[in-house]
Order: C-alpha cells, then sequence, then structure tokens
C-alpha cells in the first residue's frame, strides 16, 4: 500500500494512503522508520477495515524543511489533525515505536478519540534513547557534514540492529532510502537532535486517565527497548493487556510477521 495522497498542515506536506472498506484502522511508524513498516499488514487487513497509513513529518515521504520541529508535542498535533481532516470517528489506532508516544500524546493532549490502542514495541515512557541517540545529540550538526557513504553505513547498522533475525537486502534498503537522500541525511539526525524525554514523562502522568482498550506487544528479544519497559508500560494503563513475540526484536514487523499479524487480528476482530 501506497503513501500517493497528501495533506497540507502548517506549512507540512503529509503523506498518506487508504484502502479497504470497514472499521477505520490507522497505523503509526516510528523512528527512524516510515510508514512501509506497516503497509505489508494494512494490505492484508484493507478486506475487512478501511486502513490507513501515513509518514511523519520529516520521514519517508513527508517534507523534511529543516525550519519544522519533528518533536513529539509536533506529531501529536498533525496526526490529530490529519484525524479530523481524515473525518474519523474513533479509529482503531495500532502504533508502534516513536508512533507510540505520538498516539498517546493525540489522545491525552490534543483529545484525538480511539476506539482501541495496540501498542507494538513503543516509545512510550522514559527512560529511553540508546547511546547513539545520546552521540547524536551532543554531535547533530558534525554529523549533517559526514560524507554520505559513511552516513548510509551508519545507517544501515543502525537500522539492522533493530532486528533479532536480521534484515534482508531489499528491507533494509527500503527502510533506510528516505534517509540518503539530500534532505534526508540532515533530517535523520535532526529527528534525533529534537527528541526530547518530557512528552514522555507528560504521557506517563496521564496513563492512568486512558479509559479505551488498550493492548501492548513487545518483541521478547528487543534489544533497543527491553520488555521490562513494556510490561511496566502496561501496568500503567487501566486495564491493558500484554503480551511478549519470542524470537522477535523490536522491528517485530519483519522478525515474526505472522505472530504479529495474528494480534493484530485476534486484537481488531475482537
Amino acid at each position: 500500500m501506497d503513501v500517493d495522497e497528501r495533506f497540507d498542515w502548517e506549512g507540512r506536506s503529509i503523506a498518506w494512503g487508504r484502502a479497504g472498506s470497514g472499521p477505520p484502522v490507522v497505523f503509526c511508524h516510528g523512528t527512524p522508520f516510515s510508514s512501509r513498516v506497516w503497509s505489508r499488514y494494512a494490505d492484508a487487513l484493507s478486506a475487512d477495515f478501511t486502513v490507513h497509513l501515513w509518514d511523519m513529518p520529516g520521514y519517508g515521504e513527508s517534507s523534511m524543511h529543516p525550519a519544522h520541529a519533528v518533536d513529539f508535542g509536533a506529531h501529536a498535533k498533525a496526526f490529530a489533525a490529519l484525524l479530523e481532516h481524515w473525518g474519523l470517528d474513533r479509529p482503531h489506532v495500532v502504533a508502534h515505536d516513536f508512533g507510540g508516544a505520538v498516539s498517546l500524546r493525540a489522545t491525552l493532549a490534543e483529545k484525538a478519540a480511539y476506539a482501541s490502542l495496540m501498542l507494538v514495541d513503543v516509545v512510550a515512557i522514559p527512560p529511553s534513547g540508546s547511546p547513539f541517540f545520546q552521540f547524536v545529540k551532543r554531535h547533530p550538526t558534525t554529523l549533517d557534514e559526514l560524507p554520505p557513504y559513511i552516513h548510509e553505513a551508519i545507517l544501515r547498522a543502525y537500522v539492522s540492529a533493530a532486528s533479532h533475525r536480521g534484515l534482508r537486502e531489499h528491507e533494509l534498503a527500503e527502510l533506510v532510502a528516505p534517509w540518503r537522500t539530500e534532505a534526508g541525511q540532515p533530517a535523520f539526525y535532526r529527528q534525533i537532535a529534537q527528541y526530547d524525554e518530557k512528552f514522555l514523562a507528560e504521557n506517563e502522568r496521564g496513563l492512568g486517565d486512558l479509559s479505551i482498550p488498550v493492548k501492548v506487544l513487545w518483541g521478547r528479544d528487543d534489544a533497543w527497548i527491553p520488555p521490562a519497559t513494556g510490561r511496566r508500560l502496561a501496568k500503567l494503563i487501566p486495564g491493558a493487556s500484554y503480551a511478549e513475540v519470542p524470537d522477535a526484536g523490536h522491528l517485530m514487523q519483519y522478525d515474526a510477521p505472522v505472530a504479529l499479524a495474528t494480534a493484530l487480528r485476534e486484537w481488531l476482530y475482537f
């Protein structure tokens, strides 16, 4: 499924796509990824649901203007505006990584209404941020100037580490492609430099107010965000369920596609 539609919001051009018919389902990607991590799952569900994909501003096919903020707060506002643009009434939301914090903030702070929320290996509560994240935050402009072949080597090593089983070459190439362009290289380091845990702390304080069905799903071998964080997140959300998928890392979409597809169907058909 492609994101070939455009929504203009506060100077940003947000790429999105929609397919199928039935109850609405919206997929949110994380960093440093794009809607591509969810495209196969959206295709599979489109027979029974109206599925929506989008690339956050600064990611994928969306605009990457250096003057535009790409923090959690900006993305939550963009997501709430996009839901309004789509005219959706309480969609099911499925989020991965950074998309977890964005979708949580959109409902907690921007008052977006969901039917349910499924959180897959998400960034949602502090602490967070790998040693690489901390390094980039100290040297964002220096890394902008790296020769492209060094930048690509960093990208490939970093993204590869998100998978437990190992990514196939075409999968890895697709995931790093948006960051290899002239606009993409500085955008990659910019989104890390603007990563701010204050939004995660604010999310954590509001989790007890959630009253929708929530499922937290985690890769048992997630090397980026340990399952202990997922278990703690689930305990903070009233009534949330929690499950772990064996032999899956942070990119469960690629490590355990059958298990993830099964969990999605079981959740959305509840």
